[in-house]
């Protein structure tokens, strides 16, 4: 133990040496008149990978004595000095390159101020493209520019940023010495750019909710809450971006989506974090069995564009993005369950079944009540593959339509994939009369359970609807699971770029 704490005071002394020595060669540079932080642009012709592809493009029809000049610019991450010249690593935006530097280019006073420079600075080449003897594409470098110091060192090479708090709070860093990390959230980019064309492409119009929102609904989901100094009001971030777009649908605005930042006062761990990205769309004179056709098409698309094939892999597991499986919550619950809700004549029925299946429910559950909690326990750690969970009942689905042909179950539908929710769609609730007994049913069991709380009824969202919203399909889903899908991410945290995390004690 004695030899651990002494080795880890060593690092941490070393570390500190360097950091010193890194700010005494800023200030030698700076009585030179020589600061790298007052130069305010170099002008880039050629990223790492375009440079590479220009040189293999041409390489082949290069004229004796034709040369490829380009300016490029990026981070040191390597360095082998070997008297008069050196190579080097330069890693920018999209990949890296390798330099070639030499006194005999650059000249004696350069190369020296060169060989001073550290691993992380920032730094320009201007040079020509050449093949080394050893088949590396490589700058030739003719000039040779110190754009910015990098006071704090990189990690070490062979053991890197590896502790994954550490990576999430200084993410700049990770993205500096992980590259595999970037692709994540240059796919997470992707989804998003290919989400928002799918949509496009189909009439929706992307736009714009408010984040602050003047009152608590009866949601379960617990908000955070502020103040608006200038109106004197209490707010809350919201945790939904439903009832506004809604809003719009009855405006006359047909089709519309939202990419939104929501916000839930909640539990954290590898699928939840407090603040999160949704799509929520509505579809007018559309019902949930459109959405359902929507999702797996766009989900197909998502798996070819992004991953190359409908079938991708998630943690070990082959998941077939190209077929789907769509099952009642009865039909779901009779089959991995074996109890058929068709056959529970009555509410007490229904308890004794889930007694029977060892599943806790209150003791004035209702059938539907019930039927969900059976779900929860039974079916859902089954659902690998892409399947539709349709037809909820009426008891968890205060925003959904009910069916017509069996008034205690809604038009309501999630999907699940790799055993996990990544949806929620219904044929939208457009009956006043009906969503304001809800809402204030909703309200109340709210309150009965947290006698503090703020809830209050959107009484605005039921004058909307009496001016009549047409029949309506919504879907809403998560940004951030869909991206650990189609990333093979573990975690949440590993496809924010930012994590909410604690702040770190100094």
């Amino acid at each position: 133990m004695a030899d651990i704490v002494n080795n880890e005071a060593a690092e941490v002394q070393d570390l500190s040496e360097q950091m010193i020595i890194r700010r005494e060669k800023l200030k030698a540079l700076c009585d030179e008149g020589k600061n790298p932080f007052e130069i305010t642009k170099f002008d880039v012709t050629h990223s790492s990978v375009e440079a590479i592809k220009l040189f293999e493009e041409k390489e082949a029809t290069l004229a004796e004595g034709e040369e490829i000049v380009v300016r490029v610019a990026g981070r040191m991450m390597s360095r082998r000095i070997m008297g008069k010249a050196s190579f080097a690593h330069l890693l920018d935006g999209e990949g890296k390159v390798q330099l070639y530097v030499s006194r005999n280019d650059i000249g004696d006073e350069d190369y020296a101020a060169f060989k001073k420079w550290d691993i992380g600075d920032i730094i320009g080449i201007e040079g020509v493209l050449f093949r080394t003897r050893t088949g590396e594409i490589s700058v030739h470098a003719k000039s040779a520019i110190l754009l910015a110091k990098s006071l704090h060192p990189l990690p070490e090479k062979y053991h890197g940023l590896t502790n994954l708090e550490q990576r999430y709070r200084q993410r700049y860093v990770d993205l500096i010495v992980n590259p595999e990390v970037k692709d994540t959230f240059v796919k997470r980019s992707q989804i998003l750019k290919e989400i928002r064309s799918f949509l496009d492409n189909k009439g929706f119009l992307e736009v714009d909710t408010p984040i602050l929102v003047p009152m608590e609904i009866g949601a379960s989901a617990r908000p955070f809450k502020t103040h608006h100094n200038t109106l004197d009001i209490d707010m809350t971030l919201r945790i939904e971006t439903e009832l506004y777009l809604k809003r719009l649908i009855v405006g006359g605005m047909n089709k519309v989506y939202e990419v939104g930042r929501i916000f839930r006062n909640e539990g954290m761990d590898t699928k939840h974090n407090p603040e999160f990205t949704t799509i929520e769309l509505y579809e007018a004179f559309a019902d949930y069995k459109d959405m359902m056709n929507l999702v797996e098409e766009m989900y197909k698309m998502l798996a070819v564009k992004i991953c190359g094939s409908e079938k991708i892999t998630f943690q070990g597991v082959e998941i077939d993005m190209g077929k789907w499986e769509r099952l009642t919550m009865a039909e779901a619950v009779k089959k991995y369950a074996g109890v058929d809700y068709n056959d529970w004549a009555d509410d007490a029925a229904a308890r004794e079944a889930a007694k029977q299946l060892h599943v806790e429910v209150a003791e004035d559950a209702t059938k539907g009540r019930v039927l969900i909690e059976i779900f929860d326990a039974y079916v859902e750690e089954k659902l690998i593959q892409p399947t539709f969970i349709y037809d909820y009942p009426v008891e968890n689905s205060p925003l959904a339509k009910r069916k017509p042909t069996n008034p205690a179950f809604t038009e309501r539908f999630e999907y699940f994939i790799n055993a996990t929710e990544y949806g929620n769609a219904f044929s939208e609730l457009n009956d006043p009369i009906d969503q304001k007994e809800r809402f204030e049913k909703q309200v109340a069991e709210k309150l009965k359970e947290e006698p503090d709380s703020k809830a209050e009824v959107d009484y605005d969202y039921i004058d909307a609807l009496e001016y009549g919203m047409p029949p309506t399909g919504g879907l809403g889903f998560g940004i951030d699971r869909l991206v650990m899908l189609l990333t093979d991410s573990a975690s949440i945290r590993d496809v924010l770029l930012f994590p909410t995390m604690r702040p770190e004690t100094k």
